[in-house]
């Protein structure tokens, strides 16, 4: 299936028009007598396509002509067959076509398989055919030119290959002629250009066979609708394509033509939707501009090159104006900020210049407004959301001055703000943050200052404002930015501790707070960065041990926390991770590193921490089998002087014991020598002495 390229609603209603008239305009009565023969084929389909449950009306015992798919003429025979969208199977057998008066077959929208129904070609009487939207192969046959009554025929959306038959030339009638979406991969006819009375011609979305757009469709004066999206289409617009006076779709998108854009193209007074993208045209937008009652223009990503013309200011209808991806110079004509009805502005990448409307967005409900990568100086208009609708304010890589307008901030329906690489300063309205449809705020390399907000709005996914003069600390309250994916705050000047709560952040794939001035410790636990892929810390003032939690983080590949104080071991836990980067470098981290980084794929990993070791050459590290080495020879001197200051010690202690021994040994002796008997009465005498 493929993707249809944007088409206006007013054309997309013609088929369903066209069937209308049809139906209404055939008789419709109470029939007393119809055809059994009839009833019974259409019994027998409904048995061939399985006996649908949607078909339980039809059955032998009512009028088919009171069914509610079936039309019947006056004298009771089917003129209509109408299962859209039925979600019916199988094939289309060949009795589809023993209705005599069939005038109308629409099977679109369904299941249906095989080969392009062989019986459909007895339908003589045929006035529209629709098969689209089903599973239907191979080549269209040479016989549907039989089919001269047709006038609508949509085939679009199926896997036809080949050529488109010649044959289909011959049906003079056909008004509709719907052939996208397949895969045709010859050529298509010419003889479409016989099609006197064609109005719409669709053959989008086909590998065809490289080739011109013919110079005979020109000859299609009725035609007011033509799609050729991605149609292998090459070469020039043919100038015939300006005689089709009542052409209003005209659709040529992804191809490879090349060359100017006809001068006479857009004085078509009929033309309300032009659609060039995507080929290799080149020169200058056409200068003057008849088509009054353009609606759409969408020239972008070719070769064009020259000034925007003035006359787009005159489009009173214009919504859509899409020029980006081309060589545009000059200034944007002041007159298109005052287009009452232009929604969408997309001028993005080329090298336009000055300043941007003032009145943008005033007089319109403009939606998208995207003029990215140019050189536009000034400010950002101030009422870009004046009319409420505004959904994009997409201006980065410009030369843009100012603060973001306050009107911006209370813009309700605002959902993406890009505003990155300008020169914009001053602080960001709170609304710019917290509104509720807001999913992107992109303010990178700006002068943007103030704090981060405690709040932002429930479906912010992006948020970068790296290189900027934001300050302050990450607001405790990060917890509550739950949609958020990408946080890039690098080269700011944000202080003072990483909170806990910002490691809540479940959908944070890339975080990135490098070259500020944080400090304190790491957040010890992680709540839940199961999703976080990058984490840059590098160049704050970080110190403490780097949590093992992080080894618990199940995708990240990318780690950076150089620069910072962090001491202690590295985690072993980290070497778990499957990192494509790692970056520890100049901290003061001690200790081995773990195993799984002990190579050289490393070896820049760990470069200015003069305390840490490793058993591989990594450059800058010391060897840890020295360091071992020299901490058993220095184990061994000092375990030989303890046990000699032991032995040493040992001696000391036996010598003193020894000499203290002999010292006591003589004294006794002195004693025993000097001591002589004594008789009674002096002995009793020196007793009652020592009484006294």
């Amino acid at each position: 299936m493929f993707e249809m390229t944007k088409l206006p609603l007013s054309h997309t209603k013609t088929q369903l028009t066209f069937i209308t008239f049809l139906i209404q305009s055939i008789p419709f009565f109470v029939i007393s007598q119809f055809s059994p023969a009839e009833r019974a084929t259409l019994l027998d389909l409904k048995q061939k396509w399985g006996d649908p449950q949607i078909l339980n009306t039809w059955n032998a015992t009512s009028s088919h002509c009171h069914w509610r798919e079936i039309r019947c003429g006056g004298d009771g025979s089917v003129t209509g067959i109408i299962l859209n969208n039925y979600n019916i199977s199988g094939i289309v057998p060949d009795s589809i076509c023993d209705f005599q008066n069939l005038t109308v077959l629409d099977l679109g929208h369904n299941y249906l398989a095989g080969k392009f129904p062989a019986g459909v070609s007895n339908c003589s009487k045929l006035q529209y055919l629709d098969l689209s939207q089903n599973y239907f192969v191979g080549e269209i046959p040479a016989n549907i030119g039989r089919l001269r009554s047709l006038h609508h025929l949509d085939l679009s959306e199926n896997n036809f290959t080949g050529d488109v038959p010649p044959e289909i030339g011959n049906l003079t009638d056909l008004r509709t002629l719907d052939l996208s979406n397949n895969l045709f991969n010859g050529s298509y006819s010419v003889g479409i250009s016989n099609l006197s009375n064609l109005e719409k011609l669709s053959l989008a979305y086909n590998p065809f066979r490289p080739a011109v757009v013919p110079l005979e469709f020109g000859k299609l004066k009725k035609l007011y609708y033509l799609w050729m999206t991605q149609a292998n289409l090459i070469g020039k617009i043919p100038e015939s394509f300006l005689n089709l006076s009542g052409l209003s779709v005209f659709d040529l998108s992804i191809n490879e033509m090349e060359g100017p854009i006809p001068n006479g193209l857009f004085s078509l007074k009929n033309l309300s939707f032009v659609y060039l993208y995507n080929n290799r045209f080149s020169g200058w937008i056409p200068q003057v501009i008849g088509s009054l009652d353009l609606v759409e223009i969408d020239v972008s990503a070719n070769n064009l090159t020259g000034k925007i013309p003035d006359d787009i200011g005159k489009l009173e209808k214009l919504e859509y104006l899409g020029l980006f991806m081309n060589n545009l110079f000059g200034e944007i004509p002041q007159s298109i900020g005052r287009l009452p009805n232009l929604k969408f502005f997309k001028i993005f990448t080329n090298n336009l210049s000055g300043v941007l409307p003032a009145d943008m967005g005033v007089y319109s409900k403009l939606q998208d407004f995207e003029v990215c990568e140019n050189q536009f100086t000034g400010k950002l208009p101030e009422n870009l959301c004046a009319g409420g609708a505004l959904t994009g304010a997409i201006a980065f890589k410009n030369h843009l001055t100012g603060e973001i307008p306050k009107s911006l901030g209370s813009c309700e329906s605002l959902d993406t703000v890009q505003l990155f690489s300008n020169n914009m300063s001053g602080e960001v309205p709170l609304g710019i943050w917290s509104k509720k449809e807001m999913i992107s705020v992109m303010l990178s390399d700006n002068k943007f200052s103030g704090k981060l907000p405690s709040k932002v709005g429930p479906n912010l996914a992006r948020l970068e404002i790296t290189n900027n003069e934001f300050s302050g600390e990450i607001p405790s309250e990060a917890s509550s930015w739950a949609s958020l994916v990408v946080f890039l705050a690098s080269n700011n000047n944000l202080s003072g501790s990483i909170p806990e709560e910002l490691t809540a952040l479940r959908n944070l794939t890339t975080l990135l707070l490098d070259g500020n001035s944080l400090s304190g410790e790491l957040p010890s636990k992680i709540i839940s960065w199961k999703s976080l892929t990058t984490l840059n810390l590098s160049g704050n003032k970080l110190s403490g041990p780097i949590p093992y939690a992080l080894g618990s983080l199940p995708v990240l590949l990318d780690l950076d926390l150089s620069s910072n104080n962090l001491s202690g071991d590295i985690p072993p836990q980290l070497g778990q991770l499957r990192l494509t980067s790692l970056n520890l470098s100049s901290n003061q981290l001690t200790g081995k590193v773990p195993d799984e980084f002990d190579n050289s794929v490393y070896e820049k990993s760990f470069l200015n921490n003069p305390n840490l070791c490793a058993t591989s050459e990594i450059s800058n590290l010391r060897d840890c089998r020295e360091e071992l080495q020299k901490t058993k020879k220095v184990s061994q001197r000092v375990l030989v002087a303890i046990l000699i200051a032991a032995l040493v010690l040992s001696l000391a202690i036996i010598r003193g014991v020894w000499v203290l021994c002999n010292r006591r040994r003589k004294k006794l002796g002195r004693t025993f020598e000097t001591w002589k008997p004594k008789d009674m009465k002096s002995l009793q005498m020196e007793l009652t002495s020592s009484e006294k």
